[in-house]
């Protein structure tokens, strides 16, 4: 790819919700394994890979916002109290693709992740975007929310999952991947 500008593929990132388990989620493992399997196996010097963690506001307490990290050394001289905050994830997905020889940059923003990721999309234009998803069905997610909030439900359960509004609304194509069947955790809802 001599001359050739790498394709760039923005991954949307996301802590564990499993109660002891600080690591990126199912989803997010399953989505950066699949784009290093399927798209780019071997051609590591061919891509660029662009991390996104969005975290909900206060959810914590974490305010280095907008800063970039692209090399394992970016994470070494950070305070512990700071790398327990969720630098950890990005810190996670960089070392990897250094350990393979890709290319990647890595950043957090705060907000909405459905509506921050698609924002991201705008202004960063990657080639492409892909998202984990738990593959929950209306009940399912109706039953989660229903348990973390008896507030507003209705609105809730039908505005529908991040990657069903990345699907919508992202303004480059976006690739969905579910969750294996053999990854689910004893309560779906958990990633």
């Amino acid at each position: 790819m001599e001359g050739a500008e790498a394709t760039r593929i923005m991954i949307g990132v996301n802590e564990s919700t499993i109660k002891g388990y600080p690591h990126a989620s199912i989803s997010s493992r399953g989505a950066f394994d699949w784009a290093l399997q399927k798209i780019i196996r071997s051609n590591t010097s061919g891509f660029k890979l662009l991390f996104l963690h969005v975290q909900v506001p206060d959810e914590d307490g974490f305010d280095d916002m907008d800063s970039l990290y692209a090399s394992p050394e970016d994470f070494k001289n950070m305070k512990y109290r700071d790398r327990t905050r969720g630098l950890h994830l990005l810190e996670y997905f960089v070392n990897r693709c250094h350990e393979i020889g890709v290319a990647c940059e890595a950043w957090i923003k705060k907000g909405d992740p459905k509506e921050v990721i698609c924002h991201e999309v705008k202004r960063v234009q990657p080639d492409l975007l892909v998202v984990g998803s738990r593959g929950l069905g209306p009940f399912q997610r109706f039953a989660y929310y229903h348990e973390i909030s008896h507030a507003d439900l209705s609105c809730r359960v039908f505005v529908g999952t991040v990657s069903e509004f990345c699907q919508k609304h992202a303004e480059c194509p976006v690739i969905s991947i579910k969750r294996r069947a053999d990854e689910t955790p004893q309560d779906p809802v958990d990633d």
